[in-house]
């Protein structure tokens, strides 16, 4: 099945940086962008300006039609979108360790893009605060987590949700005994 346009290229991005040897700091540094801009285009966090987006690929010294040729554009001809487990897209995020993502599901409904994930945080699961241009949903399947929105604290435990402007600071922090697994939904912000 064809991946949603932003992811490809954000999976293509990183993989030409990562072929080429070059660090999100001096890519960011050719490109006139910050290091957590490029982390966050390459993790599918935030959707990169055309402009910024054109500057990047020339920092890579990707001939522009060639990189686009490597993207399937076709519109999915089925009201249906089925993805098996085998599909799913496993990945770690820049500085974050013990944070393993699966990506289930990306795509766009009515020019809102949104991404479905399975977040397992191993028990010494460990990054910054961060913060993404979306609304997310977290739901924990299992486990026991601490969850940093801002100045705020919420414990989440097996069945429990929580929904939040992810513009603000935030962080989930594992505090069970085993890892905790949590479904997440991204409603990116236009």
């Amino acid at each position: 099945m064809q991946e949603d346009i932003i992811i490809q290229i954000s999976n293509r991005l990183k993989e030409v940086r990562t072929e080429k040897k070059i660090t999100l700091q001096q890519l960011a540094d050719k490109a006139g962008v910050t290091k957590g801009l490029i982390s966050q285009i390459e993790n599918s966090r935030t959707i990169p300006s055309l402009t910024v987006l054109i500057n990047i690929i020339r920092e890579l010294k990707l001939d522009l039609n060639a990189f686009f040729d490597t993207i399937e554009f076709e519109k999915k001809s089925s009201p249906v979108i089925l993805k098996k487990k085998s599909a799913y897209q496993s990945f770690e995020k820049e500085n974050a360790k013990g944070f393993l993502y699966q990506r289930i599901l990306s795509t766009n409904i009515d020019e809102q893009h949104i991404d479905v994930m399975l977040l397992r945080l191993q028990k010494n699961a460990r990054r910054a605060m961060v913060k993404t241009n979306a609304y997310e949903y977290k739901y924990l399947i299992a486990g026991k987590v601490e969850y940093t929105i801002g100045k705020e604290k919420h414990v989440l435990e097996e069945g429990d949700s929580i929904f939040f402007d992810a513009r603000h600071m935030h962080n989930p922090k594992n505090i069970g005994e085993s890892d905790a697994l949590m479904l997440v939904l991204y409603f990116f912000i236009n």
